[in-house]
């Protein structure tokens, strides 16, 4: 928002100029007295011949006005032809003016010397058009004098035709039309031509009659280009100087094109991506390079595939069939296997009979078999200490807190704008904070909002306005007011943006002036004192108004309001905690009486304050996500307790208590440790644990049912542990380390997370192979005691066991996804073609996504991680829809050398002399193409206004008293008293001069020790109509004064602003953008420079979020390959499983891109998730495949049967988009 600003009080200065003026009383008077031409009227049109000389009259404000004078110029004395010459140098002889006019005009015009002096050429162009029309020795020939009223007896000019050539004209606005006035980040036209896009408008505005106690023109003056015929009059048709005359100097950023603006840095390019046509039709390079990939793959393949069947027909044909009986034996033990899978592991051996185990492996297996063992006889020595020991993890609750504070969960502690935000926070001043509301109208059936200016509404704003001031917060036993808090560039006014400035926020000015003031304003903000604001300084209309198409202003559908506030560096402090206990007050007046308020009258309200997103993270409901997390639960006791015809829900409740354990002594671990838990770990971290530990509860329960009941015990959980123990120490040992590779991201966010879901998991997986395994065993014991389930101090008779047996052999039936794989699933898939469309499938799947993947857009939209009932959801959306500026951005400059040795004065200053690459032109030039820049505006330089402050030319900014003290302009106190209507020129600072002559400057430049000295009163000099260079509020803090004695400033910044930006990828494209300028202009100009804006702290992750997302991952799946590589020892296993992970997490990214979802923190957590839970399915079926025996086939359909193992996990997953939402 435009909150930084500049004051420029008599904005209107320009003009209108020395002709001073009309009055109330006067008289009007009989125009036939009036001659407009030579044949009917006495009037002479001649060379040395006047249309106006002297003072005739004044009228009511004190002003004096100009007398009807059609006479010879007349000569001034040797004193006085001398101050003229100082201003009109082309004026050598006699002159239409008496002296006391000529001050009256030089008085006038030094107010638009300050717009005006940037650029030489233009300044004087401006002022040879004042001159020849205030004191021309030739005025006759192109003033003609059409209008003149009484001022008591004297006879006064009332309108006036200026004939001036169209050449003069247009010469001079092309000088004029680019130069800057930086305080305001506009152009000097808007100020001294009320925006004026052409010379005709120009004069239209110059020559247009002020009202009574309004600077401007007190006469009608009609700009002409052509002079009646047989009239004698020429138009006026001085040499104008171009801006690009070498010889007077005007900048590149003024002057854009002058012949010396090359070298140029240049602004940023938009990037466009790589395309290709074909005919009509255009294509991605990537989109091409996809296709043309997939065709040679699928070749490749197809070729090999076809040769390999073919070699294999070949043999097949050539071996001659042998009839081979196979025993019953033999028969029975292949239709055990197939109904069994996969099959037991005797007592004894390393695996599966006829399989060879890595070592590892078979290592694994017996530590398992001799474990499980163990455990069978000591369930209680492993139960009890594996669970007191989580619980003791579990009392680092006690220090549990989450963490809130987005610059805490999204930014990296030491990251490069974390740094740069503390930088400007501690030279300059930390940003202030944004309270704001959007009163909009509602739109009609056709989708068209009606303006939102009309007399109720505006009154509304006033209730509104006067419900805001009348906030009283409480803080530490003190009450907190608006205007104790708000930001007050100057003055006791606070700075608050709204449309209600245009009538100085008092109700009796709207009665007064109604709804039409404020239209005129829209247009004259910047031009007309009336449109001043109560702080005293400008509103642009763009930063009160919303929902309108370039400048009409008057369709304006919003009011928007902002109150800009005072902030600090340390957020704890008592000025920060006085801010948030009103913010907080603000909110409440807002939701519970200026809404119902607003929406009485068809209208409706956004709000928002600066510590709204803190406290409507806090204040989120979780108990839809409870429900979510509790269902879970409940979902997996049932599946557990299906295992077995005898129930083992008391299993399942243990087991689930176990999982959630494992949780909460993770967190509990890292809480006593003082790392802070978010909201991620909160939602996500449960859901998934619990989603992989069930998965690996239901394979041990699975691998223990599978047993014969004829074996003893410890046997049967010894064999069980040994079939399954080294897939489940595989799987999580892969889950925990691609989880951990997490933690070395810098992101907090990211990094929290990994390391909780690591420990989770480690935790789970111990919990797992120990305290479950010694309530497995309970269960046993249980059901062989013939002990209710869920009441186990309750047995039933012993007639019951006969059911035991024939209900186990029932659960040994295959379940239906077991039964379909087999008999279905695995028969189909080992058919050739079917190999070949599936791989050819999954193939184009992938790099379809690959092509998918770069339309993923990086950001986080704020609407998702707010709750769904918030009133920022509507504030976010208003914003996009209703607001026409963007974010101020400021460019700093560190270790400014301003000493004359130094050429840095020149490489950042935009005025005459300044290099023609330097930043602030630079900046202009970015400026012009904000499609691809995204800058706004030029920038507002303190150094431009304080060299042109000190400048001779400007003669009412730097002057100085006779004793050297600083002497403030005329129009100021202690020269002119603020109830004093016109300033006397005697008084207490007639004997002011201006600060310096050009002979006392350096090329124009101030010396290190004027520097030096002249700063400090430049900041502090406050601007007024007489010179509106003063830095005082515009900037005040643009400056670190600390240690700038030396020649050094330390830190100062530039102000401009971004476009308005409405989506997450603009926000992500600016700062790329100003970034890389900063980096190009740092370089070019060998200073250090850096943008900075407010939200560049928290969208600083998205610069490289694809890095830090593709390392994370590619670590993620290399981890797990690495784990089963040396488990497994087999090393094309591994790769497959490589390959599956990737094109998995490659498909799921180009689901994203279909679907529209962003990448940032939370999706990469989510894809960092879906690698521990992708690797739960394929490190199962890859161990199961290794570990069976037969052919490729044989142990296809043994491994697929494992799916019905971890069929369980996937109906944990039924919605995961709640667990992250």
């Amino acid at each position: 928002m435009e909150l930084r600003f500049s004051f420029i009080f008599a904005l209107s200065l320009f003009l209108k100029i020395f002709l001073v003026l009309s009055v109330e009383e006067a008289v009007a008077y009989d125009s036939s007295v009036l001659l407009a031409s030579n044949a009917t009227s006495g009037v002479i049109h001649s060379a040395g011949y006047c249309a106006m000389y002297d003072l005739c009259g004044a009228r009511s404000d004190g002003r004096p006005l100009n007398c009807p004078y059609n006479r010879p110029a007349v000569k001034p004395d040797e004193l006085f032809s001398s101050k003229i010459q100082s201003l009109c140098p082309t004026l050598t002889g006699n002159v239409c003016c008496t002296e006391a006019q000529f001050e009256i005009l030089r008085s006038q015009v030094q107010q638009a010397v300050t717009f005006l002096v940037g650029c030489p050429a233009c300044l004087r162009n401006f002022l040879n058009l004042m001159c020849e029309l205030g004191c021309s020795p030739d005025q006759s020939f192109f003033i003609n004098v059409t209008s003149i009223k009484k001022s008591g007896n004297n006879l006064t000019v009332d309108g006036i035709d200026f004939f001036v050539n169209d050449a003069f004209g247009e010469g001079l606005y092309n000088s004029c039309k680019d130069v800057k006035f930086g305080t305001m980040n506009s152009l000097a036209i808007n100020y001294v031509g009320g925006g004026a896009q052409n010379f005709t408008a120009w004069f239209a505005f110059l020559g247009k009659r002020a009202p009574l106690m309004v600077p401007g023109s007190p006469f009608a003056m009609t700009f002409r280009g052509s002079v009646p015929e047989s009239s004698g009059m020429i138009p006026m048709n001085d040499t104008t100087y171009s801006c690009g005359d070498v010889s007077l100097g005007c900048s590149c950023g003024d002057c854009p094109t002058s012949a010396t603006c090359s070298g140029s840095v240049g602004p940023p390019q938009k990037e466009g991506s790589c395309k290709i046509r074909f005919g009509a039709l255009k294509a991605k390079c990537i989109d091409v390079a996809v296709a043309i990939a997939y065709i040679i793959i699928v070749s490749v393949f197809l070729g090999w595939g076809f040769r390999h069947r073919k070699k294999e027909v070949r043999k097949i044909l050539g071996t001659k069939p042998s009839v081979k009986v196979a025993s019953s034996q033999e028969r029975d033990a292949e239709k055990q296997k197939d109904e069994n899978l996969p099959s037991p592991i005797p007592e004894g051996s390393t695996g599966t009979p006829g399989v060879k185990l890595s070592a590892v492996q078979g290592h694994m297996s017996n530590f398992y078999r001799n474990y499980g063992s163990w455990v069978a006889k000591r369930p209680s020595l492993v139960l009890f200490p594996s669970t007191v020991i989580v619980l003791l993890l579990c009392l680092g609750l006690l220090r549990f807190k989450v963490e809130t504070r987005p610059e805490k969960l999204w930014v990296a502690p030491g990251s490069k704008a974390q740094k740069e935000r503390q930088f400007f926070d501690s030279h300059l001043v930390p940003f202030y904070r944004i309270e704001q509301l959007i009163l909009a109208t509602i739109p009609d059936e056709a989708g068209k909002s009606q303006s939102i200016l009309n007399e109720d509404n505006v009154k509304l704003m006033f209730q509104i306005q006067k419900k805001v001031d009348g906030i009283r917060a409480r803080y530490s036993g003190s009450t907190v007011s608006l205007t104790d808090i708000c930001l007050k560039p100057i003055g006791q006014d606070c700075a608050t943006q709204s449309v209600l400035q245009y009538y100085k926020m008092d109700p009796e000015n709207f009665e007064e002036n109604g709804v039409d003031h404020a239209v005129y304003c829209y247009q004259h903000f910047s031009s007309d004192v009336e449109c001043l604001s109560a702080f005293k300084g400008p509103l642009d209309p763009s930063t009160a108004l919303g929902g309108y198409s370039g400048n009409n202003y008057s369709e304006a559908s919003s009011f928007v309001v902002t109150y800009p506030v005072n902030n600090a560096v340390d957020r704890e402090s008592d000025e920060a905690e006085k801010a948030v206990a009103w913010e907080r007050a603000f909110i409440d007046l807002a939701q519970n009486e200026l809404l119902p308020m607003v929406q009485s009258r068809n209208l409706t309200l956004a709000f928002s304050s600066e510590s709204s997103i803190e406290d409507e993270l806090k204040r989120e409901s979780t108990a839809d996500r409870y429900y979510h997390n509790d269902k879970l639960p409940c979902d997996v006791c049932i599946h557990l307790s299906h295992f077995g015809r005898q129930t083992t829900v008391l299993l399942g409740l243990s087991g689930v208590v176990l999982v959630m354990l494992s949780v909460l002594g993770s967190v509990g671990f890292f809480s006593a440790i003082g790392v802070k838990s978010t909201l991620i770990i909160m939602e996500v971290i449960p859901f998934l644990v619990l989603a992989v530990g069930v998965d690996n509860m239901c394979i041990l329960v699975h691998a223990v049912k599978r047993q014969e009941l004829e074996l003893p015990l410890e046997v049967r959980i010894g064999n069980a542990l040994s079939e399954v123990g080294p897939s489940i120490t595989l799987a999580s040992l892969s889950e925990v380390l691609a989880f951990a590779v997490g933690s070395i991201i810098p992101m907090p966010a990211i990094r929290v997370f990994s390391m909780f879901a690591a420990l989770a998991v480690l935790l789970d997986f111990l919990l797992q192979v120990t305290a479950f395994v010694a309530l497995i065993v309970f269960d046993i014991l249980r059901v062989e005691d013939n002990r209710i389930d869920c009441f186990p101090c309750i047995k039933i008779p012993s007639s019951a066991n006969g059911e035991h047996g024939s209900g186990q052999k029932k659960d040994m039936k295959d379940g239906i996804l077991a039964r379909y794989m087999k008999e279905i699933h695995a028969p189909v898939l080992s058919l050739w073609g079917v190999k070949i469309i599936v791989i050819s499938v999954f193939t184009a799947l992938t790099l379809a996504s690959i092509a998918l993947c770069t339309r993923i857009e990086p950001g986080l939209e704020q609407q998702l991680v707010l709750p769904r009932d918030s009133y920022l959801q509507g504030y976010f959306n208003n914003i996009t829809e209703y607001l026409r500026i963007g974010p101020p951005l400021y460019f700093v400059v560190k270790n400014f050398n301003y000493s004359s040795e130094s050429r840095q004065t020149n490489q950042l200053c935009s005025i005459s002399h300044c290099d023609s690459n330097s930043l602030l032109t630079e900046i202009s030039r970015a400026s012009l193409i904000p499609e691809s820049s995204y800058i706004a505006k030029p920038a507002a330089s303190w150094l431009d206004d304080f060299l042109v402050w000190l400048s001779p030319e400007a003669f009412g900014c730097c002057r100085k008293f006779t004793n050297g003290t600083f002497c403030p302009p005329a129009d100021q106190p202690p020269c002119c008293a603020p109830d004093q209507g016109a300033c006397s020129l005697d008084g207490v600072c007639k004997d002011c001069t201006t600060c310096f002559l050009h002979s006392d400057l350096i090329n124009d430049r101030p010396s290190t020790l004027q520097f030096r000295e002249k700063l400090p009163w430049f900041l502090n000099a406050l601007p007024s109509a007489d010179c509106s260079k003063g830095g005082h509020g515009a900037y005040t803090h643009s400056v670190d004064l600390q240690g700038y004695e030396n020649g050094v400033i330390q830190a100062s910044e530039f102000r401009t602003y971004h476009t308005p930006l409405n989506k997450q990828v603009d926000y992500v494209n600016s700062m790329k953008a100003a970034y890389k300028f900063a980096s190009k202009v740092s370089e070019s100009l060998q200073m250090e420079i850096f943008p900075y804006s407010v939200f560049y702290v928290f969208f600083e992750q998205y610069l490289d979020i694809w890095k830090t997302a593709l390392i994370t991952l590619a670590v993620a799946i290399g981890m797990v390959f690495l784990v089963c590589w040396g488990i497994t020892s087999s090393l094309w296993s591994s790769l497959i499983l490589l390959l599956v992970l990737a094109m998995i997490l490659i498909d799921l990214m180009g689901v994203m891109a279909i679907l529209n979802i962003q990448l940032n923190a939370v999706s990469v957590v989510n894809l960092v998730m879906s690698v521990g839970i992708a690797v739960e399915f394929c490190v199962h079926i890859t161990h199961a495949f290794l570990t069976n025996a037969g052919d490729k086939n044989q142990r296809m359909k043994a491994a697929l049967g494992c799916v019905e193992l971890v069929r369980t996990t996937v109906e944990m997953y039924r919605e995961p988009g709640r667990a992250t939402a």
